[in-house]
C-alpha cells in the first residue's frame, strides 16, 4: 500500500507559511544594494525605509502613516516622512523600494524553479479583501515585476504585507495597541522604533493573552485568502518559500 501524505488544512498552511513570509519579505530592506538606492535618490536608510515602504500611501500626512505602520513612535514617522518627502515623491520612492525588493529576488534565486510558487503566491494576492488594511492596500496598488525571480520576491513583501496590516486590526480588536505589542514581542528594538524608557507600557499575563488572541484574530482575517489554494497549491507555496528561504539565507 502506498503510503498516504495528509493535505495541510489551512491553519497548519499559515503556521508553515506565515513566519517564512514575515522574514523574507523584509530581507531586502537593509541589504548594501538597497541603501544604495536609497542613497541614489538622496535619501538615507531609515529614509528609504519610511518612505518607501510607506510611499503608496501617496503624499499624505505622516499620521496616516503612522497608524498603517504601527510600532514607531509617531514622531520617528513624522521627522522621517516629512523630511524625506522633500526630497523625493513618496509614489516615486515606493516603486523604486519595491524595484529593490525584485533586484533583491534576481540576485538570489536564479535558476530556482518559481512558476508553481509565483502561481499560488498571486492566487492568495488576488483573494486577499484590502479592506482596513492601509499598507497592505498601497503596495497592492503598485506594478509587479514580469520575471520570476523578482516577481517571487515583490509577492513575499506584498503578502508581508497583508498579513501585518491584518495584524495590526487584530491587535486593537484584541484589545491592545501595537506599542505595547512591541514592547513584549521585541523588548531589544523598543529603542529602535524611537521609544525611551519613559514609553514602556504595562505589560504582564493580561497583555500577554491580549496578543495571543490578537494572533489567532491575525489568522481567521487572512485565513479566507489562504483557503482558496488545492493542495497542489498550498504544498507549492509551502516549498518555494522554504527553497527561497535557503537561498536568501544560504
Amino acid at each position: 500500500m502506498r503510503g498516504y501524505c495528509r493535505a495541510m488544512d489551512t491553519k497548519e498552511l499559515l503556521s508553515a507559511a506565515a513566519p517564512l513570509i514575515n522574514d523574507l519579505g523584509a530581507a531586502f530592506y537593509f541589504v548594501p544594494e538597497t541603501g544604495q538606492v536609497g542613497k541614489d535618490l538622496g535619501l538615507n536608510g531609515m529614509e528609504f525605509y519610511i518612505l518607501g515602504r510607506g510611499g503608496s500611501l501617496g503624499d499624505c500626512d505622516p499620521a496616516l502613516v503612522s497608524s498603517a505602520f504601527g510600532y514607531f513612535n509617531p514622531t520617528v514617522i513624522a521627522g522621517v516622512w516629512n523630511g524625506a518627502r522633500t526630497k523625493v515623491a513618496p509614489r516615486r520612492a515606493a516603486e523604486a523600494h519595491l524595484e529593490c525588493c525584485a533586484a533583491f529576488g534576481r540576485a538570489k534565486l536564479d535558476g530556482l524553479d518559481l512558476a508553481a510558487f509565483v502561481a499560488a503566491a498571486e492566487k492568495v494576492n488576488a483573494a486577499a479583501d484590502a479592506d482596513s488594511l492601509a499598507l497592505y492596500a498601497g503596495i497592492s496598488s503598485l506594478e509587479l515585476v514580469s520575471d520570476l525571480p523578482g516577481r517571487a520576491m515583490q509577492l513575499i513583501a506584498v503578502l508581508r504585507e497583508f498579513r501585518g496590516s491584518a495584524h495590526l486590526a487584530a491587535l486593537r480588536a484584541a484589545g491592545i495597541d501595537s506599542k505595547t505589542a512591541h514592547h513584549l514581542k521585541r523588548p531589544d528594538m523598543v529603542a529602535m522604533f524611537g521609544w525611551g524608557p519613559d514609553d514602556a507600557p504595562k505589560t504582564g499575563p493580561d497583555e500577554e493573552a491580549r496578543l495571543a488572541r490578537a494572533e489567532g484574530i491575525t489568522d481567521d482575517i487572512v485565513a479566507p485568502a489562504f483557503a482558496v489554494l488545492d493542495d497542489a497549491e498550498r504544498t507549492a507555496l509551502v516549498d518555494g518559500l522554504r527553497a527561497i528561504a535557503a537561498r536568501v539565507k544560504g
